[in-house]
């Protein structure tokens, strides 16, 4: 496995964040365009037992008893693949990854915090609900062709991890400016990386919205990456549902002048509707408000 990207914040907080100064928001729609949302998106406490914040998933209360926050956990998935395969798959992806991660991250504090089998943990979570999803195409072929992006966020204070496959994204607001964690898995991106076209050339073209990988499509590879949290930083995750119609600059803008996570979460929809809402919208944001001593 290749080393996990690092980035290091200038200085890291001295306690953890209580549960009620953690403030998180997410919401999906559908668009303007679409009759069927196929993203989803899942907020969890993980503790001894875990603890469903909100998701889109109706089943989703049946993942979860209070005891001390382990860490956090903020996922997206954007279903491919017809609306009922897409839909599913999506589903399908969170749910298994939620209680993979969940394990994963109390063997994690029962090991010691062996941040490398953290790290290898979530590859390998990825990786288990790829084969998930190909063996469930194979056994009926009606999920045959579904597959699914997912953009996972653990956050075990003062440490971020992240998942990706496909190209649903992560930004990250610190001290003002908004940095893209992600790097787009598709052919825009690839064209992009060897040189062969400019940024904005490839934006504007069907490249753009090709995978390059995903959770049960032809190629998977899960990324991994690390970075540190504070107090004052504010993490967004989306679908490209978002990112088709608001840009990363009017994005940091919007969480620079946010007065909570749902308010920035309605607001970007509401732009992304407004400027034409031609795909599937999902939105998570999170942050750490201190409260008081």
């Amino acid at each position: 496995m290749p080393a996990p990207h690092v980035s290091t914040a200038a200085a890291l907080p001295t306690r953890r964040p209580r549960e009620e100064e953690i403030e998180v928001h997410g919401l999906t729609h559908a668009g303007k365009v679409r009759k069927d949302n196929q993203d989803h998106f899942v907020l969890c406490s993980l503790r001894k037992q875990l603890v469903v914040r909100l998701s889109s998933i109706p089943e989703a209360a049946e993942l979860m008893a209070e005891s001390e926050r382990l860490a956090s956990l903020a996922m997206v998935a954007d279903g491919v693949g017809g609306a009922a395969r897409g839909e599913t798959a999506s589903r399908l992806a969170l749910q298994a990854v939620t209680r993979y991660v969940s394990r994963a991250t109390r063997c994690y504090f029962g090991a010691g915090e062996d941040e490398q089998s953290l790290l290898d943990a979530l590859q390998e979570g990825a990786r288990h609900c790829h084969a998930e999803l190909l063996r469930l195409g194979e056994e009926d072929p009606d999920y045959r062709g579904m597959a699914t992006t997912l953009t996972l966020y653990l956050g075990v204070w003062p440490r971020g991890y992240l998942l990706q496959v496909g190209d649903s994204r992560c930004y990250l607001l610190r001290d003002g400016e908004l940095t893209q964690i992600t790097r787009d898995q598709t052919m825009a991106q690839a064209m992009v990386d060897a040189g062969a076209m400019k940024p904005e050339a490839a934006a504007n073209t069907r490249l753009a919205h090709t995978l390059t990988s995903a959770i049960g499509g032809h190629e998977t590879d899960p990324v991994v990456s690390r970075f540190d949290m504070t107090w004052g930083h504010v993490l967004l995750l989306c679908s490209d549902g978002l990112t088709r119609h608001v840009s990363d600059e009017r994005i940091r803008d919007v969480l620079r002048s946010m007065t909570s996570a749902r308010q920035a979460c309605e607001l970007l929809l509401r732009e992304a509707l407004d400027d034409g809402g031609s795909d599937n919208i999902t939105i998570v944001v999170g942050r750490a408000v201190p409260r008081g001593e």
